[in-house]
């Protein structure tokens, strides 16, 4: 299995993961010109792609669906409430319209099978109308794409644990956002437990779900205001230190762990599982 993303940042998001057989792309928020390069740049055509799975209705999350949608007629799958959003958003966003009847409905925890992948949607905690994030499984590996997500408790944990590969969302600097341009009800908003998760809260989470055969983690959907790679990488490294220090349990040693920075406007790192 392949995870590997092609856009990740606040402006927008789209992540391929695949088999030699199966290939799909979680979010598409990026227009369907950079899509189709991208999956080219992969080794792959945009007729190769047998799903679009939607996290939520945010524009940098479906701002290439319409056109990809129209043109190339791929599946695209999402919970009711986001089918219902996407299809508003894109009306409203007057940047064409989507036919409904190509959007299939899933449900958090039911997983969906397609081709020779499963597919398993987890809740999350974010301001959309039921986000959800992704979770995979092809033999015995498993991947996950995990972002948007203001909070975490203990249901999230358990749905992350034994993962092999990990797109996790660290959005931003705590210091950067409280010092930075953004108006207080945006920042308030961020911070919030239906916001995103700071560096820090990513290495919280991380030590939670760590293993022994967690293979790579990449860090997904940095702010461009509020955090920048290095930073990022760091924080969640130095976060997860000072809890291996304070923790009882032992896990795999820190330093061994692959941790990746998601590039923003290009295609990152291949990660093989």
């Amino acid at each position: 299995m392949r995870l590997i993303p092609l856009a990740s940042g606040s402006s927008g998001n789209c992540i391929y993961v695949g088999t030699d057989t199966t290939h799909l792309l979680v979010d598409v928020g990026i227009s369907a010109k950079r899509v189709e390069s991208s999956v080219n740049e992969i080794g792959l055509d945009i007729r190769d792609i047998d799903g679009i799975l939607i996290t939520h209705e945010h524009s940098d999350h479906i701002g290439g669906l319409s056109v990809l949608a129209r043109k190339y007629e791929i599946p695209v799958y999402t919970t009711a409430k986001t089918k219902e959003a996407v299809v508003s958003c894109i009306r409203k966003s007057r940047s064409g319209d989507i036919d409904p009847d190509i959007i299939c409905e899933i449900y958090p925890e039911d997983k969906l099978t397609i081709k020779d992948m499963i597919v398993n949607p987890m809740r999350i905690s974010h301001d959309a109308a039921d986000p959800v994030a992704y979770r995979f499984r092809h033999g015995d590996k498993r991947a996950a794409v995990v972002t948007d997500l203001g909070n975490f408790n203990e249901y999230t944990v358990e749905s992350l644990k034994g993962m092999n590969a990990l797109l996790l969302e660290a959005n931003h600097d705590i210091n950067m956002l409280q010092v930075g341009p953004y108006p207080y009800y945006l920042k308030q908003r961020i911070l919030s437990d239906r916001g995103h998760l700071s560096n820090e809260r990513a290495g919280a989470l991380l030590h939670e779900i760590l293993h022994d055969n967690l293979e790579a983690v990449v860090l997904g959907h940095l702010s461009k205001e509020n955090n920048i790679p290095e930073l990022a990488y760091e924080s969640v490294r130095v976060e997860l230190t000072m809890r291996q220090m304070q923790s009882e349990e032992k896990h795999i040693g820190i330093e061994e762990i692959p941790i990746f920075v998601a590039k923003r406007n290009e295609v990152s790192e291949i990660i093989t599982i």
